[in-house]
């Protein structure tokens, strides 16, 4: 009897184990590609956060111009405000790029940095009213952007709709800059 009982614990002990794993392998389990798709970013916003990235770059520096080449206080002060709400935004912008697995870029575009050397050559009238008008194209081409991206629910999408009011102060600001300085010049 006492063979015969160790015989059923063994025979237990070996299907418990077994049956175990029967079931663990029945449980429904993400696979390795589902794994994979939600560990990587999508790459357009992985594109539209580098490019966050460089237009904030090149919003302080023309920020930074407009204060040393600003003919107008308004000038001057736009590029203030440009530097500080786009140093700001840039912050935020780099730490959604680690989260979406990008390296943040340090500089601008090939087409900000003509921007930035076109208005670097100009001073006076001419800086001020190439400034304005450079600073409400830019800020209606980025809206676009904004509001596309805000479209998605990820970092880079919860970063484009907190962004996308200080965009439109800035388009506003940039309109009523033009016609200021459009109005300066014409009343000359």
């Amino acid at each position: 009897m006492r063979k015969e009982t160790l015989a059923v614990v063994l025979a237990a002990a070996v299907a418990l184990p077994a049956s175990a794993v029967a079931q663990q392998s029945q449980t429904p389990q993400p696979s390795n590609q589902m794994q994979r798709h939600a560990q990587q970013p999508d790459k357009d916003s992985q594109k539209f956060i580098k490019a966050a990235i460089e237009g904030n770059n090149a919003e302080i520096e023309v920020g930074k111009l407009a204060q040393q080449k600003g003919q107008t206080d308004a000038v001057k002060q736009y590029g203030a405000m440009l530097m500080k709400d786009h140093g700001d935004a840039n912050t935020k912008a780099q730490q959604v790029a680690r989260q979406l697995n990008v390296e943040p870029p340090a500089g601008t575009s090939l087409g900000q940095k003509a921007t930035y050397a076109k208005l670097k050559v100009l001073s006076g009238e001419s800086f001020d009213k190439s400034f304005a008008k450079s600073m409400v194209s830019d800020h209606q081409s980025d809206i676009k952007e904004y509001q596309q991206q805000a479209q998605k629910a990820d970092p880079a999408g919860n970063f484009a709709k907190e962004t996308l009011p200080t965009l439109q102060k800035h388009l506003t600001e940039a309109q009523k800059l033009e016609q200021q300085v459009s109005q300066k010049q014409s009343s000359r």
